[in-house]
C-alpha cells in the first residue's frame, strides 16, 4: 500500500472519531496521553508506519502549507522509500483508535494562543516541561524521510528550517515590525493541574516564539537528526510511539542524569547546542527571511535576537516556574535586590536527606520547604533563590530579583541556591554540579545579576551556626573558579 493511501486512510479514521457524538472518557494533554493514542494507531490494524502516522496527523491539524510542502511533500505524496505499509488485512480496530481521545489530536496539535492566553496545541512532559507538538512531529517526519548514514554534519532537509528556524525568523520579524510586542521570545506559561493537565495558561504575552514552541522545536531537531544518524533507530523496525517513550519517559536512577542516555528530554539543551550551534541556526533563520530581503536594520535585529535565544535557552539552565512546582502565594512582599550582586551562597537543604530525580519529587520537596519556611520558620516564602534537583532541572525559589532569607546577615548581598540532599558525606550528581557551576553562573553574569567577577561562598562562611552545605560539597565547591576562602566584608542587619 502506497503512503498516499495509508496517509487517506488514517486521516479519514481521524475525521471520524473527531466527529462522534459518543461519551467519551476526559483525555489529558500530556505526553503519556499522546503516546497512547499513538498506540492505538499502530494497533488499529492500519500496519500503518511512521512516517505515514505524522503525516495524516499533520495534515488534520491543517499543517500541510506550502512552506512545509517544499521540504516534506504533500501529504500525498508517494514515497516509496520509506516502506509506510504492510498489507492491510483488516479495519476491524479502527473505532478502537479512541473514544478516549475525542478530538485529542486536532487539539493536542494546532498550535495557537488565545485573546486568554491560553496556549493550545501543547502537551506536559513527565519532566515539567511543556512542548508544541506540531514542530516535534515535523522534525521527526523530516528524520523518517531522510536517507540513513546522512550523520550529524548533513541534517535531514529543511530540519532546522521546520523546527526552529521559521518560528524564530517570524517571530524576530514580527517583533522587529511591531513596536509594541512585549517580546520576540517566550513566555512560559502554567498548567492549572500537572497531575490531569488541561489548560496551559502563558504568564505574559505571547511572542510567536513561545517556550513551549521552542522546546518542541528542540526535540523535533534532536530525534529527526536521531532517525539519520549512524546508530540511529531504523525506520523501518522503528515505532512511533516507542521513540516517543524512549525519549520523555526514561526513569532516572540513583546517578541521577549521570547514568542516563544522551538521548532523553533532561537533556535537551545540552543536545540541542551541540546539535545546531547558534551560529548555524542565526544561519537558519537569516535564510528563512531571505526572500523579504531583510535590510541592514532587520538583519542586526535577527542577530540581536539570536543572541537573546542563545543565553535564554542554551546558556542559562531550564527552570521549573514556582507555579509549576505549586508555591503558595508568599505571605509578604520581599524587598527588591539590587543586582549585580556580588555573592552566590551554596547552601544543601539537609532536609529532604535525599535527591529528587523526577520532577513530581521535586516538586514534593519545593513545597515541602516552601511550608516549612512559611510555617516554622515564620519567613514570607521558602527561602531560596533557585533550587538544584538531581532531574536536571533548577526550580524557581524567589528568583533574581527579591531578597531570599538564605544566608543571614547577607541576604542582599547574593543569591542562595540549593542543592536538594543532604551531602555531607557524599556529592550531588556532576550534572547538577555543572549546571549550577558554569551555566547558572554564565547566565547570571551574562543577564547582570552578579558581577563578573563574583564570589562563590559555602553557607557556613557567612554564618558561623551551620555546617551548610555539608562537608563534601564545601570541599568541592572550594575548586571552583570564583571560590575565595575569606569572610564578607559587610553584614547587614536581617
Amino acid at each position: 500500500m502506497t503512503t498516499s493511501t495509508a496517509v487517506t486512510r488514517i486521516t479519514i479514521c481521524l475525521v471520524w472519531i473527531t466527529c462522534l457524538r459518543a461519551q467519551s472518557t476526559v483525555y489529558l494533554r500530556n505526553t503519556e496521553h499522546f503516546i497512547q493514542a499513538i498506540k492505538k494507531i499502530e494497533n488499529s490494524g492500519l500496519e500503518a508506519s511512521p512516517l505515514s502516522i505524522v503525516r495524516s496527523l499533520r495534515k488534520a491539524a491543517g499543517h500541510d502549507d506550502a512552506y512545509t510542502q517544499t521540504f516534506l511533500g504533500t501529504t500525498q505524496d508517494d514515497d516509496s522509500g520509506t516502506n509506510i505499509l504492510t498489507a492491510n488485512h483488516s479495519s476491524k480496530n479502527i473505532e478502537s483508535w479512541s473514544l478516549d481521545f475525542l478530538r485529542f489530536f486536532d487539539k493536542a496539535i494546532h498550535n495557537f494562543v488565545t485573546d486568554a492566553r491560553e496556549e493550545r496545541g501543547v502537551v506536559l512532559t513527565p519532566d515539567g516541561t511543556t512542548i508544541a507538538l506540531a514542530p516535534l512531529l515535523q522534525g521527526i517526519e523530516a528524520g523518517l524521510k531522510a536517507p540513513r548514514s546522512v550523520g550529524l554534519s548533513q541534517p535531514p532537509q529543511g530540519l532546522h528550517f521546520l523546527t526552529l528556524g521559521r518560528t524564530l525568523g517570524l517571530s524576530f520579524l514580527n517583533a522587529y515590525n511591531d513596536s509594541s510586542s512585549v517580546d520576540r521570545l517566550g513566555p512560559d506559561g502554567c498548567w492549572d493541574n500537572v497531575t490531569a493537565p488541561m489548560v496551559f495558561t502563558l504568564q505574559g504575552a505571547p511572542s510567536l516564539a513561545t517556550d513551549a514552541l521552542i522546546n518542541g522545536g528542540m526535540d523535533g531537531a534532536i530525534l529527526g537528526a536521531h532517525l539519520t544518524a549512524d546508530g540511529g533507530s531504523s525506520p523501518l523496525q522503528l515505532k512511533l510511539s516507542t521513540l516517543l517513550e524512549s525519549y520523555y519517559n526514561f526513569q532516572l536512577g540513583e546517578a541521577g542524569l549521570d547514568g542516563a542516555p544522551q538521548l532523553i528530554s533532561a537533556k535537551r539543551r545540552e543536545n540541542y547546542r551541540t546539535l545546531v550551534p547558534p551560529n548555524v541556526l542565526e544561519k537558519t533563520v537569516l535564510e528563512f527571511l531571505a526572500d523579504r530581503k531583510p535590510s541592514a536594520r532587520l538583519i542586526e535585529a535577527v542577530k540581536e535576537g539570536m543572541r537573546d535565544f542563545t543565553l535564554r535557552y542554551l546558556d542559562c539552565p531550564a527552570m521549573i516556574p514556582r507555579c509549576q512546582w505549586g508555591a503558595k502565594i508568599p505571605k509578604g512582599i520581599a524587598a527588591r535586590l539590587s543586582p549585580p550582586l556580588q555573592f552566590l551562597y551554596i547552601h544543601h537543604t539537609e532536609m529532604p536527606s535525599g535527591p529528587c530525580l523526577t520532577f513530581q519529587q521535586c516538586s514534593k520537596n519545593m513545597r515541602a520547604m516552601q511550608r516549612y519556611h512559611q510555617e516554622e520558620k515564620g519567613w514570607q516564602d521558602i527561602g531560596y533563590s533557585f533550587v538544584m534537583g538531581s532531574d536536571g532541572y533548577m526550580y524557581e525559589g524567589r528568583g533574581w530579583g527579591r531578597t531570599g532569607s538564605h544566608t543571614k546577615g547577607h541576604n542582599s548581598l547574593g543569591y542562595g541556591v540549593a542543592f536538594i540532599g543532604n551531602y555531607a558525606t557524599s556529592l550531588p550528581t556532576q550534572h547538577s554540579l555543572g549546571l549550577v557551576r558554569h551555566r547558572l553562573t554564565t547566565c547570571a553574569v551574562t543577564s547582570r545579576f552578579l558581577h563578573a567577577n563574583y564570589t562563590v561562598w559555602g553557607h557556613r562562611q557567612a554564618v558561623n551556626y551551620t555546617t551548610c552545605p555539608g562537608d563534601a560539597l564545601y570541599s568541592h565547591i572550594s575548586t571552583w573558579e570564583h571560590f575565595e576562602d575569606t569572610k564578607p566584608s559587610k553584614a547587614t542587619k536581617e
